[in-house]
């Protein structure tokens, strides 16, 4: 989750910064050495390999914002968010895979830093070897599982990301429906939001919203951190000396990082990054099998599908993108109901001949699933066009209206799952939407342009 910050340090690199700026950075930076006395790694691929974690450390919060955001408990020293990041060898698209922290591993023998007692291969679940074995155990336990040799390591907490996003002055966030998690005390109402450092920990940690529990949320914090690129890449952050000098002091004030990731690699990744776009990420997560997989002694874990598995991070090893090729699409509103589920009778409510067939077409060209065939209303002198629908369907409703600005919404119990518009004459154009989980292809892949606020 926060590991939204560990991204924006690649993104941010040191486009057009001098190396002595960067250089006076790299001093900031917190060290470990997670590749130590490391064999049998796998063997390296083509790009550049990431391991961004987040964990779950707390202690330089403030009480006030503890209770604000509801960042009270114990901490378990474990990894709350862990992603690999593969920024492809031509510098041209940055591929991010959530791993769930719930994953069913198996961590190689070991030393438990904290105890010291030795430990053979045993199951747990992933977040647990930064517990056992801290930032070597959980890179070896990442490498074995997905077979990618991990070049870098950066882990991040709640405070460089909090500072982050406020240096940034915000990041821009659009949900199509409310949302509300009383555990982390996120509240936002449909539509779209600049979110300050503390209520993005809010919406990047909930996953009480709604049965998609983890799932949701890492898709959130993928939503997340495509909004954190488009604002740090179209905001002049990365050719600003005195912004970028901020923006990176308040992130690297927290970060850790391997001994490796230094001046040079910051102003090569920062070169890279400038012509960076939202469209230049894409966001998948490792395919499940079975989300409540038992493990006795350690309780409901989640099963990874090892044969999608292995061929997603075989692609990552091979270079090649996640995402399906898709058409470039014109800016769309974002909806809580796809257009495809939704059933719309049109009739045209005035004189005007062909009005019928015209609103048809373009609601249709959204991608409503209309009748094809408009009919002539009851008075022909409508003057705002109405969208009529059964209560039940008030989402649906919702959707449509979306696309038919300043029409009127009219609800008529027993009216069926099929909408009824009808046109009126201050019709002029179809308002183009699009649902809010977009298609995501073999991987449950998504571009960052996919998921940023048209």
């Amino acid at each position: 989750m926060r590991v939204a910050t560990g991204l924006s340090v690649l993104v941010l690199g040191a486009g057009g910064i001098g190396h002595a700026v960067v250089s006076s950075l790299e001093t900031g930076i917190d060290r470990v050495d997670p590749f130590k006395d490391m064999k049998n790694r796998p063997q390296g691929s083509h790009g550049m390999n990431f391991l961004l974690v987040g964990t779950d450390g707390r202690e330089k919060i403030t009480k006030a914002e503890r209770k604000k955001y509801r960042l009270g408990g114990a901490p378990c020293h474990c990894t709350d968010t862990l992603m690999l990041v593969h920024l492809s060898a031509d510098k041209r698209r940055a591929s991010v895979v959530s791993l769930p922290r719930d994953s069913y591993a198996e961590v190689p023998a070991h030393t438990d830093r904290t105890t010291g007692k030795e430990h053979s291969a045993h199951p747990v679940k992933l977040n647990a070897a930064y517990a056992e074995g801290g930032p070597q155990l959980t890179v070896r336990t990442v490498e074995g599982m997905t077979g990618v040799k991990i070049d870098h390591y950066l882990e991040v907490d709640f405070t460089s990301f909090m500072e982050t996003v406020d240096t940034l002055g915000g990041v821009q966030i659009c949900t199509a429906k409310p949302l509300k998690d009383s555990y982390t005390g996120l509240k936002l109402a449909a539509g779209t939001h600049k979110l300050d450092g503390g209520r993005a920990l809010q919406y990047v940690r909930s996953r009480h919203i709604d049965g998609a529990a983890d799932l949701g949320r890492m898709q959130r914090q993928q939503k997340f951190m495509a909004a954190l690129v488009k604002q740090t890449t179209s905001s002049g952050v990365l050719m600003n000396p005195v912004k970028f000098q901020q923006v990176a002091s308040s992130m690297l004030r927290s970060v850790r990082a391997d001994k490796g990731f230094g001046t040079d690699q910051m102003l090569e990744l920062g070169k890279a990054m400038r012509g960076f776009t939202p469209a230049s990420s894409e966001f998948a997560s490792v395919p499940i099998k079975d989300g409540s997989y038992p493990v006795k002694g350690i309780g409901s874990t989640v099963k990874w599908d090892t044969k999608k598995s292995r061929k997603l991070f075989r692609a990552l090893r091979e270079d090649k993108p996640l995402a399906p090729h898709l058409p470039k699409q014109p800016k769309a509103t974002i909806v809580g109901v796809a257009p495809e589920q939704i059933r719309v009778q049109v009739y045209n409510g005035t004189p005007k001949d062909g009005l019928g067939q015209k609103v048809d077409a373009a609601l249709r060209g959204t991608g409503f699933n209309t009748t094809r065939s408009p009919l002539n209303g009851g008075p022909r002198d409508v003057e705002r066009t109405v969208v009529s629908y059964d209560p039940r369907w008030d989402r649906s409703a919702k959707a449509l209206a979306t696309a038919l600005p300043g029409c009127e919404l009219k609800a008529v119990k027993g009216l069926g799952g099929t909408m009824r518009v009808e046109a009126g004459s201050d019709f002029t154009k179809v308002q183009r939407v699009k649902a809010e989980d977009p298609q995501r292809g073999e991987f449950g892949t998504v571009t960052g342009d996919q998921v940023v606020c048209p």
